[in-house]
C-alpha cells in the first residue's frame, strides 16, 4: 500500500529522547499523568467508544425508518433511541471531541509551551468527563431515557418514565470538564506563548479553540443550572416549568437554548481552526484575510449567546422578539461566511495537494455552507413554521455537526495522526475513507431536506408510504457512512505497527508542533522557541531561533 511521505529535515528538538507514547509506561502511569499530549490521548479513547454507541443508536433509527410502518421497534423504544443517540453523540462525543482531543494534544505544542497551565486539572477534567460517561452509560443499561436530548419540560420533569435525574447528572457533570477544560485553554494561551508569538501569529486552531474556551466557560453553567432545576421539579415536585405547578415551560426553553445554541459552535469552531490550518498547509499559502479569520471566530463565539430565541419561533415567542432574534441570526451568519470565502481564496491559485486532511477539509466546506446556507432559511419566521421539527431541520443540524464538526475531526485526526503516532497512514484506504463518507453522508441527508419539506415530522416511527424512497435512500446512505467510518478505524489501528516511520514534519508544515519529533517529547522543548515570523509563512524556509533559558510554568 502506498504510504504518505515528505521531504524530512532533523532539526534540534528531534534529538533521541523518552516520548510520551514508550511502550514501557504503565496503565497506572497513563491514568496518573500529567502530561497534555497523553490527557489528549484518553480523551480520544474515551470518545471512540462513545461515538461507536451513538452511531448504533443511529443505526436503530435508520433500520426502523426504512419501512413506513413500525416493525422494529415500538414507539417507546423509538423514543428511547433517538434521545440516546442525540445525549451520547452530543454531550459525549461532538462537544469534547476537537477541543478535548486536539486542543489538549496539540495547543500547547502551537504556542511553545511545555503543558496546558494547569496539568493536574486537566487530568481532573477528563476523570469529570468519565463519571458522567459512566453515568451516560447505566442510563442506557437501564432502560434510557425517552426525552430527546433537549429534556424538553415538563414532559422531562413531571411525565417522562425514563431514567431523566441519571440521564440530566451526566450532561451535568460532563459540563464541569467542559467548563475545566475552557478555563485551562484560557489561561494557557493567555500566560503561556512563546516569545514573540503574538496575538495575530498565532495560528488560526488556536483563535478557535480561545473563542470555544470562552463560550465554555460563560455558558455551561446555564445549561448546569438549569439542568437542576429540570431534576430538582422531578425529584421533589417544586413548580419550576411545570405549569400545573405554576412554573413556566417556556422559561426552561430559554435558559436551555441560551447555552445549547452556544454550544453548537463550541463543536463547530474548534473544526474551522482545523480547516484553517489544513487549507493553509495543502495550498501551500498563508490563509487569506488572516486577521477577518482570526476575529470572526470571537465575532461567532459572542454573536452566539444572542440567537437563542430562534428556536422559540413557535413557542408563545412574541413575533416582535421573533422579528429580532431572527435578524441577528443571519447576522451571525455572515462570520462563518467569512471564513468560507477566505478558505476559498486561500485554495485559489496556490499548490494544491489532495491528501486525506485536504480532502476532509473540503468535504467541510461544500457540507458546513449547506448547513448554513439552510439554517439561515430556517431564521426566517415564516418558513421556521412551516418546517419547525421536520426532518429538514434534522437534516439542517446534522449537515453543520457530521457535515462540519466530524469532518473537520476526520480531517484534525488525518492531519496530526503522524504527530501523535509517529507513524504514516496508507493514502489509498484515507482517500477511499473520505470519499464514502462525503458520499454516504450526503445520501443519508439531502433526502431528508426534500422529505422534511414536504411535511414529515421528525421523531416519528411510522410515516405514510409515498414517502419510503427517499427513507431507504437515507438508510442506505448511512450503510454507506457508517463503512466509512470503519475503514478509517482499521487503518490507523494498523499503522500504529506497521505504518511507516512519518518523521518530525511528513506535511512540510509550518508551525511549532512541526519541529518536534514525532511523537513530541514528554516535556515538548527543551529550549523555549522564540517566534519572529507570522503563522503560515509558507515559501520560506521555517528559521525559529530558541533561547537557553526555559520558560516558567503558570
Amino acid at each position: 500500500m502506498n504510504t504518505i511521505s515528505a521531504p524530512h529535515s532533523p532539526t534540534e528538538f528531534e534529538m533521541p529522547r523518552e516520548h510520551f507514547l514508550n511502550a514501557t509506561h504503565t496503565v497506572k502511569s497513563w491514568l496518573l499523568t500529567m502530561d497534555h499530549k497523553r490527557v489528549g490521548i484518553l480523551y480520544l479513547l474515551s470518545i471512540s467508544v462513545f461515538f461507536l454507541l451513538g452511531g448504533t443508536f443511529a443505526s436503530m433509527i435508520r433500520l426502523e425508518l426504512a419501512t413506513p410502518q413500525a416493525d422494529f421497534m415500538e414507539a417507546d423504544q423509538y423514543n428511547t433511541a433517538f434521545t440516546m443517540h442525540g445525549i451520547i453523540m452530543i454531550f459525549f462525543f461532538l462537544i469534547p471531541s476537537i477541543p478535548a482531543v486536539f486542543g489538549n494534544f496539540v495547543l500547547p505544542l502551537m504556542i511553545g509551551a511545555k503543558d496546558v497551565a494547569f496539568p493536574k486539572l486537566n487530568l481532573m477534567s477528563w476523570y469529570l468527563f468519565i463519571f458522567a460517561g459512566a453515568f451516560g452509560i447505566a442510563t442506557t443499561l437501564l432502560g434510557g431515557v425517552d426525552t430527546g436530548w433537549t429534556f424538553y419540560t415538563p414532559f422531562s420533569s413531571t411525565y417522562s418514565n425514563g431514567n431523566v435525574i441519571l440521564a440530566g447528572m451526566a450532561a451535568f457533570i460532563a459540563g464541569f470538564s467542559s467548563i475545566l477544560t475552557g478555563l485551562n485553554f484560557m489561561v494557557t494561551i493567555h500566560k503561556m506563548r512563546a516569545p514573540g508569538l503574538t496575538w495575530f501569529r498565532m495560528p488560526l486552531f488556536v483563535w478557535g479553540m480561545y473563542a470555544t474556551s470562552l463560550i465554555m466557560v460563560l455558558g455551561t453553567p446555564v445549561i448546569a443550572i438549569t439542568l437542576v432545576l429540570m431534576m430538582l421539579e422531578r425529584g421533589l415536585s417544586i413548580g419550576i416549568f411545570n405549569p400545573k405547578l405554576g412554573g413556566d415551560p417556556v422559561l426552561f426553553q430559554h435558559l436551555f437554548w441560551f447555552y445549547s445554541h452556544p454550544a453548537v459552535y463550541i463543536m463547530i469552531l474548534p473544526g474551522m481552526g482545523v480547516i484553517s490550518e489544513v487549507v493553509g498547509c495543502f495550498s501551500r499559502k498563508r490563509v487569506f484575510g488572516y486577521d477577518f479569520v482570526a476575529l470572526s471566530s470571537v465575532s461567532i463565539a459572542v454573536l452566539g449567546f444572542l440567537v437563542w430565541g430562534h428556536h422559540l419561533f413557535v413557542s408563545g415567542q412574541s413575533i416582535y422578539a421573533g422579528m429580532v432574534f431572527s435578524f441577528i441570526t443571519m447576522v451571525v451568519a455572515l462570520p462563518s461566511a467569512i471564513k468560507v470565502f477566505n478558505w476559498i481564496a486561500t485554495m485559489y491559485r496556490g499548490s494544491v495537494t489532495f491528501d486525506a486532511p485536504m480532502l476532509y477539509a473540503m468535504a467541510f466546506i461544500g457540507l458546513f455552507s449547506v448547513g448554513g446556507l439552510t439554517g439561515v432559511a430556517l431564521a426566517l419566521l415564516g418558513l421556521d413554521i412551516h418546517m419547525h421539527d421536520t426532518y429538514f431541520v434534522v437534516a439542517h443540524f446534522h449537515y453543520v455537526m457530521v457535515g462540519g464538526a466530524v469532518t473537520a475531526f476526520m480531517a484534525a485526526l488525518h492531519f496530526w495522526w503522524p504527530k501523535m503516532t509517529g507513524r504514516l497512514y496508507p493514502e489509498g484506504w484515507s482517500k477511499l475513507a473520505a470519499f464514502l463518507i462525503f458520499a454516504g453522508f450526503n445520501l443519508t441527508f439531502f433526502p431528508q431536506f426534500v422529505v422534511g419539506y414536504l411535511g414529515m415530522p421528525r421523531r416519528y416511527h411510522v410515516y405514510p408510504e409515498e414517502w419510503q424512497l427517499l427513507n431507504i435512500m437515507s438508510s442506505a446512505g448511512a450503510t454507506v457512512l457508517a463503512v466509512g467510518f470503519i475503514v478509517p478505524a482499521v487503518y490507523l489501528l494498523w499503522s500504529l505497527k506497521n505504518g511507516k516511520i512519518a518523521g518530525s514534519n511528513p506535511w512540510t508544515a509550518t508551525g511549532l508542533e512541526w519541529i518536534l519529533s514525532s511523537p513530541p517529547p514528554t516535556h515538548n522543548f527543551d529550549t523555549t522557541p522564540i517566534v519572529t515570523e507570522p503563522a503560515y509563512n509558507y515559501g520560506k524556509p521555517i528559521e525559529i531561533p530558541v533561547r537557553e533559558k526555559e520558560s516558567a510554568h503558570v
